[in-house]
């Protein structure tokens, strides 16, 4: 199989997984949807699980790389947390609450969940130590701000903030955007 088909075979299997999920989906749903062989899948991966740990490792890092390219230019700290939480927000809006579901009910895909969050809390930690640093933001410790981000995240990526909140997950991304820029730019009570 050609680079070229390969890839576009791998996009067209990412966008029916983020669509529909992939729990209920066998092989033979999924070659008959994308109209290929069983062996042309098998060509990119050797099971459904591969299959599937393939696509949704694309899809995080395709989506990583996007959000990436939009905030590499922003160097103010609250222009980039609002730019970066935001874009991760709108990435996660291609993906259906079924594959969400699945997502974090299958372990190898979990496994990739986990790993994007843990790298998204990284990020928006260096970016509040550098508000604290430049004075964009109040005069926090960035390392709890930043572990209470991690704690939200951790909170979405597991679903507990979905299930009483009632949003989506791309909802849930610009919330917290929202909510980590009011709380670094206000004043400190009392």
């Amino acid at each position: 199989m050609s680079d070229s088909r390969r890839e576009e075979l791998l996009l067209r299997l990412e966008n029916l997984i983020l669509a529909e999920g992939f729990a209920r989906l066998t092989v033979d749903d999924l070659a008959s949807r994308l109209q290929c062989s069983k062996s042309t899948l098998y060509a990119i991966a050797a099971s459904k699980e591969q299959l599937v740990v393939v696509a949704m490792r694309h899809f995080f890092r395709e989506a990583t790389a996007r959000v990436a390219e939009k905030v590499a230019s922003i160097t103010d700290p609250p222009q980039r947390i609002a730019a970066y939480l935001s874009g991760l927000g709108e990435e996660l809006r291609h993906m259906s609450p079924e594959c969400y579901a699945d997502m974090v009910s299958a372990e190898a895909t979990a496994e990739i969940y986990a790993k994007h969050s843990l790298a998204t809390a990284h990020r928006v930690r260096e970016s509040i130590q550098d508000g604290v640093a430049s004075g964009a933001f109040r005069a926090v410790n960035a390392d709890f701000a930043g572990g209470a981000v991690s704690l939200l995240i951790d909170g979405i990526q597991h679903g507990e903030l979905l299930d009483r909140t009632g949003l989506s997950t791309a909802d849930a991304y610009t919330e917290l955007a929202a909510f980590v820029l009011s709380a670094l730019t206000n004043r400190s009570p009392g």
